[in-house]
């Protein structure tokens, strides 16, 4: 199951980029966190603002753009 409906696109919030529930945390932030080495509960206990499922949304939003599929609805 996709949790596309946390990565948001606001033009009023981080140029537009993809970004998580609304919030100035763009999707490749958090991709340069995970590929520094820093794992998921790293993430989570410096930005508690942030919840798991934003961290896999993340990943699944990769994904799709890895893979070419069409991303069906990100709003």
């Amino acid at each position: 199951m996709l949790n596309l409906d946390r990565i948001t696109l606001d033009p009023d919030i981080c140029h537009g980029k993809p970004c998580i529930r609304h919030m100035r945390w763009p999707v490749d932030v958090v991709l340069d966190l995970l590929s520094s080495g820093m794992s998921i509960d790293d993430i989570l206990a410096d930005h508690p603002e942030l919840e798991r499922e934003d961290i896999t949304a993340c990943l699944q939003y990769a994904r799709l753009l890895a893979s070419g599929e069409p991303i069906q609805r990100v709003a």
